[in-house]
């Protein structure tokens, strides 16, 4: 009878041969790529993700290769193989390409990274990595972030490489370090982000000592910059299990520092009562509105559902009635919103719509039992503006209450307010409100020129096209006289 250590020997093999399938569909790029190094005298090795991926059987067309050639070797070896090269990540030992080829009848175009053998480290006070290089695939691996990552299959005989345990890890998905996470981590604090990270995308757990090395060195992703943060952080936050990841960073520490807006919801009830605090509140909207995705992992709506109730710890209010109160926390949240992102260094139109759909995630509560006048829905639509559809998927996503009754009534208001909104815009195309005279007229009616007189009529006859939607031309050229005039005698 076999026993244990056979059985789990016969399942790592079963994998190892998954991998060995998922190499053979890149072959032809690969085993070409390795020959080219083997005849100028260098060893190539598929490395890191990519043996992960093909051992999990999703292997795709971003290849990660390391070898033991210079970035100059590097370059001479693949400028005549490849269809692109660039230079960007080559201070790191970096070269990247492209390659298309076709492969089992389908053409592909590979995106390839051919990376040195190195090790890197931050100093104590340094924001950018000290990169030396290395001579052996040995030396390459042990600096890996998780042991998960630390397995190569060198080519173009692919033998498997795996000084580490990472398959048996893969295996057991685990995330572990290759060497002990304190040194891990104070090499590169943002391994600690990358923990989190792959637990998020993978559904993995994270080793309870790196786990525990994680909160006592939290403090040490500070020296990161903002930039390699952000990064990290869309990768969490639109990956398969979102939650994961983000309770790990509340939980070790890391949050207080790259996010502190989100653990500081724990300590804060809704005004409904019905979660443990906003902070699972918060989890639930951001899952209800991956949910409501249409076409793959949506940054922007899911960071506003992140993010969308950041302000209620600042505007909590003890009601005499035993209430708690947040008014306004979507005006006040809007704002921290967009200081957190800025020192995050979004992008400024990220930022611009994320706080936008923060500031708006309430305004459909007023909307009631559909006493909205035609006014006030037009001005929801031109509010909104492209941002429309994600306002949509947010408002319903914010419903979380346990009372079906009441999540039936919110979901028929809002089914109610987008018929309203389908109507309207059949009839007054509510994508392009804009007044009934623009500039060029306004000026030839008042007999002016360019100036602030003009863009004054222009946002009253904006206003007026909300109110009362279009209008006919000479009933928009007296309303701008009549408005002309009282503005003369004022």
């Amino acid at each position: 009878m076999p026993n244990a250590n056979e059985d789990n020997a016969r399942a790592l093999s079963q994998v190892q041969h998954r991998a060995v399938t998922e190499l053979l569909r890149v072959a032809p790029v690969a085993d070409d790529l390795a020959r080219r190094f083997q005849e100028a005298g260098f060893s190539l090795a598929l490395v890191g993700g990519s043996v992960r991926d093909a051992l999990l059987g999703r292997l795709g067309n971003d290849l990660d290769f390391t070898t033991d050639a210079r970035p100059e070797d590097v370059l001479k070896i693949v400028r005549p193989w490849a269809d692109a090269v660039w230079e960007v990540g080559i201070a790191f030992g970096t070269v990247g390409l492209q390659k298309d080829a076709r492969v089992e009848g389908v053409d592909r175009s590979f995106q390839i990274e051919v990376t040195t053998y190195r090790s890197e480290a931050y100093d104590r006070t340094s924001r950018k990595p000290e990169v030396a290089y290395g001579d052996s695939i040995e030396e390459d691996l042990v600096r890996r972030d998780f042991t998960v990552n630390a397995m190569a299959v060198a080519l173009p005989e692919k033998e498997f490489i795996d000084p580490h345990g990472g398959l048996a890890d893969l295996k057991a998905r685990v995330l572990r370090t290759p060497g002990t996470p304190e040194a891990s981590f104070s090499d590169d604090p943002l391994r600690m982000m990358r923990a989190a990270r792959f637990a998020a995308q993978l559904d993995f757990e994270v080793a309870p000592e790196v786990v525990g090395a994680m909160k006592d060195m939290a403090g040490r992703i500070e020296i990161v910059s903002a930039e390699r943060v952000r990064d990290e952080l869309n990768k969490l936050i639109v990956s398969a299990h979102p939650r994961k990841g983000l309770t790990l960073l509340v939980e070790t520490g890391l949050a207080d520092r790259v996010l502190p807006e989100l653990p500081a919801l724990r300590l804060e009830s809704d005004e409904h009562h019905r979660h443990k605090d906003v902070y699972e509140h918060t989890l639930i909207v951001l899952e209800q509105a991956m949910a409501l995705e249409e076409d793959g992992p949506d940054l922007i709506l899911r960071l506003a559902a992140l993010l969308h109730d950041i302000g209620k710890p600042r505007t909590r209010r003890f009601e005499d009635d035993g209430r708690v109160s947040f008014h306004h926390h979507e005006v006040v949240g809007a704002k921290m919103t967009k200081r957190r992102m800025t020192a995050l260094k979004y992008s400024n139109d990220l930022v611009k719509d994320v706080s936008r759909l923060v500031e708006l995630h309430l305004r459909f509560h007023g909307y009631g039992t559909g006493e909205w006048t035609d006014s006030a829905v037009r001005r929801y639509v031109r509010d909104a503006g492209p941002l429309l559809d994600r306002l949509h998927k947010l408002t319903r996503s914010d419903c979380t209450t346990r009372n079906k009754r009441k999540a039936a009534t919110l979901s028929r208001a809002y089914d109610g307010l987008e018929d309203r909104i389908a109507e309207l815009q059949e009839r007054e195309e509510l994508d392009a409100i804009r007044p009934d005279l623009d500039g060029n007229q306004i000026m030839e009616i008042l007999g002016v020129g360019p100036g602030p007189a003009v863009g004054q009529a222009y946002k009253y006859l904006l206003e007026l096209r909300l109110e009362n939607g279009p209008m006919e031309h000479a009933d928009a050229v007296t309303a701008l006289k009549e408005w002309w005039e009282q503005k003369a005698q004022v």
